[in-house]
């Protein structure tokens, strides 16, 4: 009954964004609108964003950027994205949108189409431009990339003379014993029920093997076996206390303080955490690898912001032109030695002065190449809020994994229209 409840709410909620763009039909940007614009962009936790948009501004005193500031949660960003673009409001110039929008923002004509020619996606990380395209059109330029990494404290890892955990018995085993031991708490991830859960779901689902829905997202794939494994080894981690009860309410800035205070033996985050855990108490205590997995290293989803530009904007010019400077080499290099966030440049993954200030970066291209980029859909808020509710009411142990799991896959099949 709850997870019918559930499927009617997201099926609601996507009405509301009815009236789909022609997307074969829509002109590349083209305007020739020029002056001040705005950039829509969740919260900068790191403080990286106003000296890197100032360069912008002292170069172009006619097209000043005004930088405007999202929640932090994916979910209330989008939110407010959707309420400002329903209303065809030319407040936004330039969206940074999770890769996972595109398709969605493409399809509802709330964002312009690009022209390829424009942008060296030739460089660029192997599958980090498709998160960008949509039915063959690019419809945004990719701006940082992102895969899900494990923080662990090395410092007792080595006291313990222990190497960190491929798979998922050598973290519980090593979660357990030495939080005990040093009185701090096992693992977390993000673990409230919002699009980071979803993630960590479908990291756990295809670490074990398997997927939930094919790469078109017309059909779920998603198997019980591997499925039952992924919740399994999230609830049984809460059951039996190795991820503390508290990490059912961390998002990612949650679980980063976590960790960087000292709280968490390990923790699941994006590469934006090295950062500060770096410059804190933690400094020269910790090291990241890439995520454990049923039987040997896991694999990360696929994430990242992409720049696009609203269909609405009356300075179409000036949001391209700075789109096409922020995306640009000098400037991704800035996002990863400013922000800590990972470029798009594949050239930067093997930069020696790169590597020695962040000796991360190896182990963070391999885990962006093994990522998988998570179903392209217009209908993918559904999909991630029927995951979410679903996995919150295993992890709140209200409800068993097995029935879980089943009304899952059910409930994915009826918001997933073979063939639609």
């Amino acid at each position: 009954m709850v997870r019918r409840a559930v499927v009617v709410l997201v099926t609601f909620l996507v009405a509301g964004c009815a009236g789909l763009a022609d997307t074969g039909t829509q002109s590349a940007v083209g305007s020739d609108g020029t002056g001040p614009i705005t950039l829509a962009i969740g919260r900068d936790t790191t403080a990286y964003l106003r000296p890197l948009l100032d360069r912008w501004n002292q170069a172009h005193p006619d097209e000043p950027v005004s930088l405007l500031e999202l929640p932090e949660a994916a979910d209330e960003q989008r939110a407010q994205m959707v309420a400002n673009l329903q209303a065809h409001n030319d407040v936004y110039d330039v969206l940074a949108l999770d890769v996972m929008w595109t398709a969605e923002f493409a399809d509802a004509g709330w964002i312009a189409p690009l022209d390829r020619s424009l942008f060296p996606l030739d460089k660029l990380l192997k599958g980090v431009a498709d998160t960008a395209i949509y039915r063959d059109r690019l419809w945004a330029a990719p701006y940082t990339s992102n895969a899900g990494l494990l923080y662990y404290r090395s410092d007792i890892l080595k006291k313990e003379h222990l190497k960190p955990p491929r798979t998922w018995a050598e973290l519980r085993e090593q979660a357990t014993r030495l939080s005990a031991k040093y009185h701090i708490g096992g693992y977390a991830g993000q673990f409230l029920p919002y699009e980071g859960l979803t993630v960590n779901f479908a990291e756990a689902v295809q670490s074990a093997g398997g997927s939930i829905l094919s790469p078109d997202a017309r059909t779920v794939t998603m198997d019980l076996g591997s499925a039952r494994a992924a919740l399994g080894f999230l609830v049984g981690g809460v059951k039996e206390g190795w991820i503390p009860r508290e990490a059912l309410t961390y998002k990612e800035e949650e679980s980063r303080l976590a960790f960087q205070e000292g709280r968490l033996l390990f923790a699941r985050n994006w590469p934006h955490a090295y950062g500060p855990a770096a410059h804190s108490k933690l400094a020269g205590k910790f090291s990241v690898t890439r995520l454990p997995g049923l039987n040997g290293p896991g694999s990360s989803s696929l994430g990242g912001y992409n720049l696009a530009i609203s269909a609405f904007s009356k300075r179409q010019k000036s949001a391209l032109d700075f789109i096409r400077y922020f995306t640009g080499r000098d400037n991704e290099r800035l996002v990863l030695t400013e922000g800590s966030f990972p470029p798009v440049w594949a050239d930067l993954y093997d930069d020696p002065e790169l590597i020695e200030r962040f000796p991360y970066l190896p182990v963070l291209k391999e885990a962006i190449v093994s990522a998988r980029p998570r179903p392209v859909t217009a209908d993918y808020n559904q999909v991630s809020l029927l995951i979410s509710s679903a996995v919150t009411g295993a992890l709140t142990l209200s409800t068993p994994v097995d029935e879980t799991v089943a009304d899952l896959k059910q409930g994915l099949g009826e918001v997933i229209q073979p063939g639609g």
